[in-house]
């Protein structure tokens, strides 16, 4: 998956540290994220983009819409959402399921915890 953004290195160093993954690349206007080589999983590519636009979530009319987002798995929802705003996540304000928490990271990118 390809994620578009302001700040690649950074938003690639996020989710590093969020899903215990290595950065594999860092450069000015694209990084990337993936497990070491011989272990299966996925990649996460960010390209920085010009102009762009943090998503508006959930969206309103007008917005900028967040053409994508990702759902991870996690054992624990409490500490899971923990461990995500101590890397520097954001908690968004509408929740609309009780086993599902949305979250916004450093570039306003939603993505959700779920059991």
């Amino acid at each position: 998956m390809t994620i578009g953004t302001s700040r690649p290195g950074e938003l690639a160093r996020f989710y590093a540290r969020l899903l215990d993954l290595p950065v594999t690349a860092d450069e000015s206007e694209w990084a990337q994220v993936r497990p070491p080589e011989g272990v299966a999983g996925f990649t996460l590519n960010f390209e920085y983009e010009r102009h762009y636009a943090r998503p508006v979530w959930p969206s309103v009319p007008g917005g900028q819409t967040a053409s994508q987002h990702l759902d991870i798995q996690v054992d624990d929802l409490a500490a899971a959402v923990e461990w995500a705003v101590a890397c520097g996540a954001v908690l968004a304000g509408f929740q609309p399921q009780d086993d599902v928490r949305v979250l916004l990271d450093p570039d306003g990118h939603p993505f959700c915890l779920f059991l």
